[in-house]
């Protein structure tokens, strides 16, 4: 018997508002010293180094607004029957790098949910599509984020 009910397979193609941010010089200064990124491009915040986008667009919550886990509450995602969350894989493509003075928009979107059966018991996947774009609409960044519920 299946986990996946018609109506929590329903929320696939879920799309987020989209999230529009600024990058700053600081911002990717501070990044680079945070992550021991140490191109000279990078610490003078001339230009963004991989991975700098996670955090410009991860919200920003008060502790009672997160999960026991620590995480916050991601209000794209339906209510599961499964709760404890598990990494189960991350890609990103990088298609433009990313300057200081650039405005990017995030958009989030539901892509799979499906079931696998584990060692220990049924598995639900899902997938969240973050495509990130520039004012031009050109996409900068797609990041394809899999976690496993058991």
């Amino acid at each position: 018997m299946s986990l996946l009910t018609p109506e929590l397979l329903g929320n696939i193609g879920r799309k987020s508002e989209p999230r529009r941010e600024l990058v700053t010089r600081r911002d990717i200064r501070k990044y680079a010293v945070a992550t021991g990124s140490r191109q000279d491009k990078y610490l003078q915040g001339d230009q963004a180094p991989p991975m700098f986008h996670v955090p410009l667009f991860w919200d920003v919550v008060e502790l009672d607004q997160l999960s026991p886990d620590g995480v916050s509450i991601d209000t794209l995602l339906p209510k599961f029957p499964l709760e404890k969350a598990m990494a189960g894989g991350l890609k990103i493509e990088y298609h433009k790098p990313i300057y200081p003075g650039d405005w990017l928009t995030a958009t989030r979107t539901l892509s799979a949910i499906y079931e696998k059966q584990g060692r220990s018991g049924p598995l639900i996947f899902y997938e969240v599509i973050m495509d990130v774009v520039d004012d031009d609409g050109a996409l900068v960044i797609r990041e394809k984020t899999t976690r496993i519920l058991r």
